[in-house]
């Protein structure tokens, strides 16, 4: 469905302002749209104007009414309708919709593309706010959309065991290893989950602020209630240059020095993990090799450093064929093998038979798209959801909402049941620190 408003047009003007310190003041407390990294960004302000939404009602397991328009085709529609005033040309300025799709098409959470009424910028010094309106409408209370909140005060979240505890993650995971076996995938990401309640009225901005100072060199985002700081980009796409990082393969963080080099140097040497990254890689240049030319994806995978854990890296890039949009090539990636499996569509058949719950947004596209089809995307890792949709329109009548989290290990042949549980606890780190 393509949300418009009533209105035939969109209006969307950028202008340049003075800097900012932190443009997370200017989102909304209760449900803040952002995509931060290093301290640069944007942050979405207001009701939407504008957007797309696809798989709200649609029962869990039940497939998407075929003649629905994807994403990148419903963007394209809102942009032809849209007139835009662009001087600066910096990534993220212009008509820009935030984006959290779910990682099942047979989800049911919502996918949602959200262009809000103004949004607020820092790029390399620069600073910038987009003022977003149909064609019909005032501006007379554009004022106030640009006006900074305080934060509101500190609180925490309770996180416990889920569908999933880690005694049946264990199960699931010799389930899979006996799926390998049989050959029928070669590779599985299973997850579980964590279970809890926010206090109604939280600054959720404050998680996102916790996450984006801890984890600097990561994806912090909030889109829809699903706020987390991911360490995967998916693709980025910038003036017919795209790019991707794959992660897959992990290990913990030693204790201290020694350990920690011991860890490091494991990684790099496990054949299980290097066959994992392979299978990854492999995807992710499978399915972008309609859309692009001139593809490098480096002599092998590099070691990442992040404050929790190391992982498996490898950087791929290429130039983008003909008129092809960031959402062209989320489609064409997602789900990759870093959180599906491989083969796909057998791997994700295989984590609905053994999953107990519905993932929703988490391990899906989450990011931004401009007018011109750029943007940048990463997979909702390291995050949580916080309140169901019903739950979050209802908030004022209880004092809590519900939040779930995720986190999942990529399973192959030579998988061990209890490392790989021990692996998703490692990866719950970032969101439970956070909302605790």
């Amino acid at each position: 469905m393509i949300e418009t408003s009533g209105a035939p047009r969109f209006v969307a003007q950028t202008q340049e302002i003075d800097p900012i310190d932190d443009p997370l003041l200017f989102a909304d407390p209760a449900s803040p749209l952002a995509w931060l990294r290093r301290g640069d960004g944007i942050v979405g302000i207001g009701g939407m104007v504008a957007g797309y939404e696809a798989g709200a009602g649609i029962p869990f397991g039940r497939p998407e009414p075929a003649d629905r328009p994807t994403p990148a085709d419903a963007w394209r529609e809102i942009v032809a309708h849209s007139e835009i005033d662009d001087p600066l040309g910096i990534p993220g300025t212009g008509l820009v919709a935030f984006g959290a799709l779910a990682f099942d098409p047979r989800s049911a959470f919502t996918s949602r593309l959200i262009v809000p009424r103004a949004i607020v910028g820092r790029r390399d010094g620069r600073a910038w706010v987009t003022r977003v309106r149909s064609g019909r409408a005032d501006r007379a209370d554009e004022a106030d959309l640009l006006t900074p909140r305080p934060y509101g005060p500190y609180w925490s979240a309770t996180l416990g065991p889920g569908a999933m505890n880690p005694v049946a993650y264990q199960e699931a995971v010799r389930h899979a290893l006996a799926a390998i076996d049989a050959g029928t995938v070669e590779k599985v990401v299973l997850a579980r989950d964590l279970v809890g309640t926010v206090p109604a009225g939280a600054d959720l901005r404050r998680l996102v602020r916790a996450l984006a100072g801890s984890y600097p060199d990561t994806w912090a985002f909030a889109v829809d209630g699903l706020v987390g700081a991911s360490p995967e980009t998916l693709v980025t796409v910038s003036r017919g240059r795209m790019t991707a990082r794959v992660l897959a393969g992990t290990a913990a963080r030693g204790a201290d020095a020694d350990a920690d080099a011991c860890a490091v140097a494991a990684l790099a040497a496990s054949t299980k993990d290097r066959d994992e990254h392979r299978f990854a890689v492999q995807s992710v240049l499978a399915a972008i090799d309609p859309f692009t030319r001139d593809v490098d994806a480096g002599a092998g995978p590099f070691t990442l450093e992040l404050p929790n854990v190391w992982h498996l890296a490898t950087d791929i890039s290429g130039d983008v064929r003909g008129s092809a949009s960031a959402l062209d090539l989320v489609a064409a990636l997602h789900p990759t093998a870093a959180v599906a499996g491989t083969p796909t569509d057998a791997a994700v058949d295989l984590i609905r038979r053994l999953e107990p719950f519905d993932r929703g947004r988490y391990a899906g596209p989450v990011g931004w798209v401009d007018g011109n089809g750029d943007g940048e995307w990463a997979i909702a890792l390291r995050c949580a959801q916080i309140g169901s949709e019903p739950a979050r329109r209802f908030a004022e009548y209880s004092d809590t909402m519900p939040v779930t989290a995720h986190a999942g290990a990529g399973i192959v042949a030579g998988s061990d049941p209890e490392t790989e549980m021990l692996e998703t606890r490692v990866k719950f780190r970032p969101i439970v620190d956070a909302l605790a």
